[in-house]
């Protein structure tokens, strides 16, 4: 076992996948010499060269239309999007053509394309820099889209999505690049759990957690805070949110009857709101009270010294607790 970073552990998943097959491309703004913005990319382009690991123009639509025809060649690039509020230039390309040519050639063609996104908040950065966009992809079907929340997930999901010939939205929690693990660098990927499964990272009796990304690390801290008070919280990363691992998490709801579901992502129309539905529909009957979603506000991602207000916390999530627990509240409606 090695100790890295997330950062570091996604760095060291794809310089193992270049190395592991010569069709991986790696390709993005700024992501050869400066080794990207966050240096997830640090050093692979000396190893590789330029041909492997390709400094793009400023075009994201570009960037991915460009891998779209590699891919279509048998080629598994794996694409950097320097910043999550930045791939909506490319929005067209992935909507319109990386979710559909599978189904359009009638499985003929497919799409082994990794769409790699430093995604969310919480890192005091500006507009169009701390964005989870996660909502519109999860609603085109085509796509897988995947989020991870520690240093181990980091490496092994991300050799899993670029083996992977379905085309992954691979959402990276920048304000976790800096967060440390144990990451097993050796492992076989054809023996870790599957891309699509959740995981139970903290067993209880009382509420079930549903969350991804760095709300994992929230969830975590709620969950110790409730034990304060004798309850327990079961924590679930859902690790994948298209498809969701309903069998992880209507078991886990069967046995608490409370589900609390919390992201960054504002709260219409967003991953929390399907959850809910869905859960609804397979648990209705165990269901002791009504699912409560914890998220961001509907509004632009404000400036950052507002941005503590945004972002879900440990009280809101705690709040959201003590609803579903039936608990007297002092938090507003506006926490849900």
């Amino acid at each position: 076992m090695t100790q890295l970073t997330l950062g570091k552990a996604l760095n060291a998943g794809m310089r193992r996948a270049l190395a592991d097959d010569d069709k991986v491309l790696v390709m993005g703004e700024d992501i050869g010499k400066l080794g990207g913005v966050f240096r997830i990319t640090d050093g692979l382009q000396a190893e590789f060269g330029p041909r492997r690991v390709v400094d793009t123009p400023l075009a994201e639509s570009g960037i991915v239309g460009t891998a779209v025809g590699l891919a279509f060649r048998g080629f598994r690039p794996v694409v950097e999007i320097q910043f999550d509020g930045f791939v909506y230039p490319a929005f067209d390309q992935i909507v319109s053509q990386v979710a559909k040519l599978h189904y359009r050639t009638q499985g003929r063609v497919t799409m082994p394309l990794t769409i790699r996104i430093p995604w969310a908040g919480g890192v005091g950065a500006a507009e169009h820099h701390s964005e989870s966009p996660e909502a519109y992809f999860v609603h085109t079907a085509g796509l897988r889209v995947v989020a991870m929340s520690n240093p181990q997930d980091a490496y092994t999901m991300l050799r899993q999505a670029i083996a992977c010939d379905d085309p992954v939205i691979f959402l990276e929690p920048k304000r976790l690049y800096h967060a440390k693990g144990e990451v097993d660098v050796d492992a076989d990927i054809a023996d870790a759990a599957p891309l699509g499964l959740a995981r139970v990272v903290r067993e209880g009796s009382d509420v079930t957690v549903l969350t991804y990304g760095s709300q994992v690390t929230t969830a975590l801290d709620a969950a110790l805070a409730a034990e304060d008070e004798g309850i327990s919280l079961e924590v679930i990363d859902l690790r994948s949110i298209s498809p969701v691992d309903y069998a992880a998490v209507t078991a886990s709801v069967r046995r608490t009857g409370r589900v609390v579901v919390t992201h960054e992502a504002s709260r219409e129309g967003g991953v929390a709101a399907e959850i809910i539905a869905s859960v609804t529909e397979k648990c209705f009957h165990y269901l002791e009270a009504p699912p409560v979603r914890v998220t961001g506000m509907d509004i632009p991602y404000p400036p950052a010294k507002l941005e503590r207000y945004h972002l879900p916390d440990l009280d809101r999530i705690l709040d959201a607790v003590d609803r579903v627990m039936g608990r007297p509240n002092s938090l507003s409606e506006v926490s849900a």
